[in-house]
């Protein structure tokens, strides 16, 4: 299915598009060019071949302040033909919270993601360019930072009341 895969999206995309693949992991995947992942989730869903009619899940990443990387995993699945796959992206990005690395939202293609997109955005701080409702989905509006980076620093304190862990 890996073979298949690359072969669609590099016939479709070009080979550049495909940054790297994982061969040696239960699921198969392959990282891709971040601004290219809405169109590439549109062809694998709609390809005859492939049909990814379902996102199982959506996960923000950060590879720590070192690599100044973050990325999103998608989990697609085909219903019809019982088949799964693993795509990745890598952006660059900063610690600071008010530049947000960008990624473009894949909601479109599944409307699912709208869900998976705000979570990754409030918790590890990913911003989804083209999302409709991009905010915050499990943390109040008004908490500061986002709690699953590696540098962020856990609130002794919120509206006054003590946070005990």
């Amino acid at each position: 299915m890996l073979e298949k895969i690359k072969s669609i999206i590099t016939e479709k995309f070009g080979r550049e598009v495909i940054l790297a693949e994982d061969t040696e992991t239960l699921q198969p995947g392959l990282t891709v060019e971040a601004s290219r992942i809405a169109e590439i989730c549109r062809e694998l869903r709609d390809n005859p071949d492939t049909y990814f009619d379902f996102l199982s899940s959506l996960s923000g990443v950060d590879y720590g302040p070192e690599s100044g990387e973050f990325g999103v995993v998608y989990h697609l699945a085909s219903i019809p033909y019982r088949t799964l796959f693993v795509l990745k992206v890598r952006v660059r990005g900063t610690r600071d919270v008010n530049e947000l690395p960008p990624v473009p939202s894949v909601s479109e293609v599944w409307r699912t993601a709208e869900w998976h997109e705000r979570e990754a955005y409030d918790l590890v701080g990913i911003r989804f360019s083209g999302h409709p409702d991009l905010r915050r989905i499990l943390l109040p509006d008004d908490w500061e930072g986002h709690p699953l980076r590696k540098d962020y620093k856990t609130a002794e304190s919120y509206q006054g009341i003590k946070i005990d862990y």
